[in-house]
């Protein structure tokens, strides 16, 4: 059957016009084929409404419910829903083709922590007066943040030029699955147990052997 849609765009109560339709009781059971006269009917005694929620269906399919509950549950959760969702950003760090060492790991570091949070990264290196004429000092730091990165994102757009600045930016890798890890370290564990039998295995026909020379060298 096909899901509700929360738009407004459905047909309820004396909106419906086919004279026959596939009624569905409020708890999911099937009423069977019921002219809509007596499905709007059963629906004023149920105090309930008569929702068109398969049209397209010959006859169409339509529901008894409480469609203005129905609407505010959907209501709540898609707001629910929306809350939760984490809203990417995009974080911005700025360079200068003589940024100092110091001042590189400590912007690195904000780099990293806002990939770790999930947030893109732009890395913006500004020239100014005759550094645009050395644009090979910015493209070399550029690189540099790119090579010290490239464990914690990808590259979603190449340094490129806009104006008096190069830009860069950078997206969060999406993270292993750790049940991988654990198959993995599961398997070697299973080995091991396979060697230690098969190590103990030949043991047994050498005890084997000796028992039986013994009656022979005694008689």
């Amino acid at each position: 059957m096909s899901p509700i849609a929360l738009e407004r765009s459905q047909r309820i109560n004396g909106e419906i016009t086919s004279p026959q339709l596939r009624l569905v009781a409020e708890n999911g059971d099937q009423l069977g084929i019921v002219a809509v006269g007596d499905a709007l009917k059963m629906a004023e005694e149920q105090n309930v409404d008569l929702v068109e929620i398969a049209p397209l269906a010959v006859p169409p399919v339509c529901k008894l419910m409480d469609y203005g509950k129905f609407r505010y549950r959907e209501q709540k959760k898609a707001h629910e829903a929306k809350l939760k969702q984490k809203q990417i950003q995009v974080k911005e760090i700025k360079f200068r083709p003589g940024t100092d060492e110091g001042d590189y790991k400590i912007k690195l570091a904000k780099l990293i922590a806002f990939l770790e949070e999930g947030d893109k990264a732009k890395v913006t290196l500004r020239f100014r007066g005759r550094e645009m004429a050395h644009q090979e000092f910015g493209v070399r730091l550029l690189e540099r943040v790119r090579k010290d990165l490239e464990v914690h994102a990808i590259i979603e757009q190449f340094p490129r030029l806009e104006g008096r600045q190069m830009v860069m930016v950078l997206a969060p890798k999406k993270k292993a699955v750790p049940v991988k890890a654990a198959k993995k370290e599961s398997q070697p564990k299973a080995a091991g147990e396979k060697a230690e039998k098969t190590e103990k295995a030949p043991k047994a026909p050498k005890e084997a052997k000796q028992e039986e020379t013994k009656p022979a060298t005694a008689g």
